[in-house]
């Protein structure tokens, strides 16, 4: 295992070099690129035909893979929509669940049975459902919950559910590495897909012109065990674990180190299962994790106090008045 996750770092260290891949990576992408192609050639031919659902489907997606702040905009967007009185659900195929098929999310499910992401939307009140083919997933949630809207959680590749907007996610920091797609790079698709979807997001730096920009906040730390809400000045100059099961580690330890904790991090891979508690952590620190990470967390399992960083996801005025206006236009003329 510990094998396994040596090569992963090795290879996303790679990704983030100025320097031209290895030449059998770089034949490896173009078999991805071959591959890619072939499954969406029957679509674009128009042999395969997407499902269309009875009500619109917005799908939010990201060409690199993990941590460029997806869910929390997605999280936010459902609240966006509920503020105006629409109807929402998200569907999305439960990245790093043991199970298969349709699956309907709640309160009593697992991380292992629905995916980390989807058990974090959940938790916000939103309706969610998982699986492998979203056009069924949608249909089984429009069929329970009669939403009037379907947000699509990472489905820009997914070429068998009909969609009537795009929005598209960039992380601002590491931007697309070195350009190039899996597995010589970081990038699911070229960076030319980004063109076609309606409206483009930037998680954190410099926007890139055409985009908006989305800054995660910070809105206070809550005590695991009770759920009890901590004054963040309080915790200036404390001592603190940091743990992150999340595509991008180093954003919330910056994060941490930015509300003035001193930081002692511990980076683990994407949608980490916490199966068994991180050893050798001193249990006179606290440990702060992400929200991603506390859905996975039993406080009665774990030796010492935990407590999870809030964020919220900031987006610009500009970026709403687009979105208001495309999901208007959505919601007068039905697909």
């Amino acid at each position: 295992m510990s094998t396994l996750l040596d090569w992963r770092m090795r290879l996303q260290a790679l990704w983030e070099r100025s320097a031209p891949p290895p030449w059998w990576l770089r034949l490896l992408e173009q078999v991805y690129l071959g591959l890619r192609a072939a499954a969406a050639w029957p679509w674009q031919r128009g042999w395969r035909v997407p499902a269309r659902l009875p009500v619109p489907v917005v799908v939010v997606g990201n060409l690199r893979i993990g941590g460029t702040g997806k869910t929390p905009l997605v999280i936010e967007l459902a609240r966006h929509l509920r503020q105006r009185g629409i109807s929402v659900g998200v569907v999305s195929r439960g990245y790093g669940r043991r199970t298969r098929g349709i699956r309907t999310v709640d309160r009593h499910s697992r991380p292992s049975e629905v995916g980390d992401e989807p058990l974090l939307m959940a938790a916000h009140g939103i309706p969610v459902v998982v699986g492998e083919d979203r056009a069924v997933a949608a249909l089984r949630l429009h069929d329970l919950v009669g939403v009037e809207l379907i947000l699509a959680d990472d489905g820009l590749e997914h070429h068998g559910l009909s969609r009537q907007l795009e929005i598209v996610v960039r992380d601002g920091e590491r931007g697309e590495g070195n350009g190039h797609c899996l597995p010589a790079g970081p990038l699911r698709a070229p960076p030319s897909r980004a063109a076609a979807c309606a409206l483009k997001v930037q998680n954190g730096g410099t926007p890139m012109a055409g985009w908006h920009s989305m800054q995660l906040r910070s809105t206070g730390l809550r005590r695991l065990r009770d759920g009890e809400h901590q004054y963040l000045p309080d915790w200036r100059g404390r001592q603190v674990h940091a743990l992150a099961g999340i595509g991008h580690p180093a954003r919330f330890f910056a994060s941490l180190a930015g509300l003035g904790l001193k930081v002692q991090p511990h980076p683990l891979p994407d949608h980490y299962d916490f199966a068994s508690w991180p050893s050798l952590l001193p249990r006179e620190w606290p440990v702060v994790v992400t929200t991603k990470d506390a859905i996975k967390l039993d406080a009665s399992t774990i030796p010492q106090e935990v407590y999870v960083l809030e964020v919220s996801a900031e987006l610009p005025a500009a970026f709403w008045q687009a979105f208001d206006q495309a999901i208007d236009g959505l919601l007068q003329v039905r697909p």
